[in-house]
């Protein structure tokens, strides 16, 4: 499992080196921050396109970006966003390995849905979550990427495909990895994706959910 392979290498001789507090506050509030970046709303403004959370859905995150029409910002928002992810992730991993990086990424995708620059009211967490995935378990990222994509290409609703494919994530660990540790952070990032996207579940109901490219209806 990855959390033995973790353990093996915090061992130095005799002695195995434990966490600090920097391994329980110091990387997850850092990480937290770095995901509280809304680099929707700031690129956005950078354009003169205005204020994201004014149009469309209102959310920060790189679908609402497409809705103003500019698709180049909306694949540098989404870069942007999964980059938040994968940088928490990476530089967690390299200091302290992967149950770090496993707390990283788990609070950057916090960060993202609540983050502290936006009063807690941010974005919701697919494209940090996949990013988060890509660097924390690359197998388990790709193969939600790929189930983001067909259902994208059969429903064309983005709000479905991302509900189906982060809540497929605990699944895929489990298959691939076996290991508790990973398949419980992801059971926890896809119940915040999926709280983060109620009123979109709603909508998905009711038949209103607007389809990728189209803008929301008021």
């Amino acid at each position: 499992m990855i959390t033995q392979a973790y353990a093996m290498n915090t061992i130095s001789g005799n002695m195995i080196h434990l966490p600090g507090i920097e391994f329980y506050f110091i990387f997850p509030f850092m990480a937290f921050i770095i995901g509280s970046i809304p680099f929707g709303l700031v690129l956005c403004k950078l354009f003169g396109l205005g204020d994201i959370r004014k149009i469309g859905s209102g959310n920060i995150g790189a679908t609402n970006v497409l809705r103003t029409g500019n698709k180049p910002l909306a694949l540098a928002t989404l870069l942007l966003d999964s980059g938040k992810g994968a940088i928490a992730v990476l530089i967690a991993l390299y200091f302290f390995g992967f149950n770090a990086a496993l707390l990283a990424g788990l609070f950057a995708i916090i960060g993202h849905c609540y983050p502290v620059f936006l009063k807690f009211k941010g974005g919701k967490g697919v494209a940090t979550t996949l990013g988060t995935l890509l660097a924390l378990a690359w197998p388990v990222g790709l193969a939600a990427c790929g189930i983001w994509f067909v259902s994208a290409l059969i429903s064309r609703i983005s709000s479905l495909s991302a509900l189906i494919a982060v809540g497929s994530t605990p699944l895929v660990a489990h298959y691939l990895y076996n290991d508790p540790n990973l398949s419980a952070v992801c059971a926890i990032i896809s119940a915040i994706v999926y709280i983060k996207h109620r009123d979109n579940i709603k909508r998905l109901f009711a038949g209103t959910e607007p389809k990728i490219g189209k803008k929301k209806k008021k």
